[in-house]
């Protein structure tokens, strides 16, 4: 992106300048927003799924996606060895100034170099690989990251439950590839991001996708709202 709205918006807030929150416009035909206060939640404020994940996390951790490094800094305060890495100068700029010690400002694709035990992709961050033809390129970057017994754990959510169900219980699904590739423009302070490409993957779909790029994919534990945390280790 051009922009860097999360970056502004996570910087605003660490300096004290809080006025407003990121709007989201979305492929769904919905307008939201991204509360900049919970990027910067505590642990007791993260959700259940989370805090699971951040049990699990071992070894040296490479926390992708970490925004504004509410992972990362629970991770390091409670002794372990943890990377967070974001390609948003804004939010790893938030990072450092929170006291997380090891950081990457970095493209996930262009990263090279040391490897990891744990990699974590909280927040949806399977969303990185953008569309469902991506995610064997994804996890083949992601093979690069691990070391022999590493594992990943990531979090999503089956995107269905948006979607009419009809008598049969079949439902009304746009004429799409996959029903959980979503298109995103942010908005902060009238700057608006250029489109990028999310991607929500429901647990079987991402299994079968595990499996053929020779991962052994576990489901951990099923969240509240159709969203749930697994767990993936190299066969």
């Amino acid at each position: 992106m051009q922009t860097d709205i999360l970056g502004e918006a996570v910087l605003d807030f660490q300096n004290g300048n809080y006025t407003t929150d990121i709007k989201t416009y979305s492929s769904l035909d919905e307008e939201d927003i991204i509360p900049i206060p919970y990027l910067f939640r505590s642990y007791k404020e993260m959700p259940s799924l989370e805090k699971k994940a951040l049990q699990l996390a071992k070894g040296a951790i490479l926390d992708i996606g970490c925004g504004a490094g509410s992972h990362s800094l629970y991770l390091q305060e409670n002794g372990k060895n943890v990377t967070a890495l974001d390609a948003s100068n804004g939010a790893i700029e938030v990072c450092k100034a929170r006291g997380i010690k090891n950081t990457l400002c970095i493209n996930l694709f262009e990263y090279q170099g040391k490897k990891f035990d744990t990699l974590l992709l909280l927040m949806n961050g399977i969303g990185l690989a953008g569309k469902l033809n991506q995610v064997n390129k994804f996890f083949t970057q992601l093979k690069t990251f691990l070391n022999p017994n590493g594992q990943i754990l990531l979090d999503s959510t089956d995107l269905l439950y948006m979607f009419d169900e009809d008598e049969d219980g079949g439902y009304w699904i746009p004429d799409v590839e996959y029903y959980g590739e979503v298109s995103f423009v942010m908005e902060y302070k009238s700057k608006k991001s250029d489109s990028f490409n999310w991607l929500y993957l429901d647990y079987n779909t991402l299994q079968r996708a595990a499996v053929a790029n020779n991962f052994k994919c576990e489901l951990i534990k099923d969240g509240e709202h159709f969203d749930y945390l697994a767990k993936l280790t190299l066969k």
